[in-house]
């Protein structure tokens, strides 16, 4: 059952000159937010490019800060915090009548060095529930839901070693939950990894999100990250996770879709993320610098068709889902894991115009 935060979220309203378009948000109005991730330090979104705001406006009802949240970029310094970037997202949100996800307040990527640099374990918990009360209570009341606590698991379902684990142990998400929960009792609490169509991982998830409920902690969503690929996981596979992890009484979320369409070296058994620097300039690791085949652009299409109209068969377990980025300009995938290449993961292309993928949708019938 969907839960009361995301329910009493959703927008009923938005700008009038878009309401007769044709538009991602009012297409799926009865099946669940639409959302979409901005970032404003990095590609000056909400700042210069009037052509992506527009997109946002007219398709969109929910908005991710890309990075503006995460830890390295709102709490660069031991005694420091820089919130412009984020405010501005903020700001954003709150004129567009868009409801906002606050990502991430404890993950163990893009902190600070000086995080490894606390040795003092009470000193390092100080920290935490010092970062955690800070950013909480500045949004509360313009942040509607936090991802308290992001990719925490192993592929295995162990607790990845992280230097949260290291110093504070395995109930570190646990404080998280409570901390974030004691500095707003109304904004809604997410736990949010990727991979989770691998069963092993699936059931470290549930058991984390039972732990906090067990120990009558807040808990009110996950998110399953979706970085696919054209072919995997498949259908079944994202449809058994959809509804082993809804089992456990949460909302599930859609909260990093996007559909890489060139090689991943991920599939290159053993090797380590350092060595893909040498793929760089290699073609056969960026094969469609001169455009999108059609055949791609077609395989592209039908796999986002299907995967929509399993969200839309399971539209009373998903509450959101969230593209992660606004076109294939400013994805992500270009320089993740090889710099410097052109991938086509989105529904709106370089030059902001939508892709068959995006008609496909506009037209399933729901």
């Amino acid at each position: 059952m969907k839960n009361f935060f995301i329910i009493s979220a959703i927008v009923v309203a938005s700008f009038l000159y878009f309401q007769n378009e044709e538009s991602l948000k009012y297409k799926f109005e009865n099946d669940f937010l639409i959302g979409a991730t901005i970032n404003q330090e990095d590609y000056q979104i909400v700042d210069e490019d009037a052509k992506a705001i527009k997109i946002v406006q007219k398709d969109f009802n929910a908005v991710t800060p890309e990075n503006s949240m995460k830890w390295m970029h709102i709490h660069p310094e031991f005694n420091e915090f820089t919130f412009s970037n984020a405010d501005k997202i903020v700001d954003f949100a709150k004129e567009n009548e868009m409801y906002l996800l606050g990502h991430t307040l404890v993950w163990h990527n893009q902190v600070p060095d000086y995080i490894y640099n606390i040795k003092d374990k009470s000193t390092f918990q100080d920290h935490i529930e010092k970062h955690i009360n800070t950013v909480v209570k500045r949004y509360q009341g313009k942040v509607d839901m936090w991802d308290v606590v992001n990719e925490a698991l192993n592929d295995d379902g162990s607790l990845r070693k992280t230097v949260f684990l290291d110093m504070l142990g395995e109930n570190y998400i646990e404080q998280a939950f409570s901390l974030a929960n004691n500095a707003d009792p109304n904004v809604a609490l997410a736990y949010n990894d990727y991979n989770l169509y691998k069963p092993k991982k699936r059931k470290g998830a549930i058991r984390i999100i039972n732990s906090l409920k067990d120990k009558g902690i807040r808990v009110d969503a996950v998110g399953i990250q979706a970085h696919w690929d054209l072919h995997f996981p498949s259908i079944k596979e994202i449809e058994q996770t959809i509804e082993e992890l809804a089992a456990t009484g949460v909302d599930v979320m859609i909260t990093e879709l996007d559909i890489t369409v060139i090689p991943n070296p991920y599939e290159l058994a053993g090797i380590a993320r350092e060595e893909f620097k040498k793929f760089e300039g290699d073609r056969k690791w960026d094969p469609y610098q001169d455009g999108i085949p059609d055949d791609i652009q077609e395989k592209l299409t039908k796999r986002y068709k299907d995967i929509f109209e399993l969200f839309v068969k399971h539209n009373d377990k998903i509450s959101r889902v969230t593209f992660w980025g606004i076109n294939d300009k400013y994805t992500w995938r270009n320089d993740n894991p090889i710099n410097n290449r052109t991938d086509y993961p989105l529904l709106f292309d370089r030059e902001y115009k939508e892709k068959p993928a995006y008609e496909a949708l506009i037209n399933l019938n729901n």
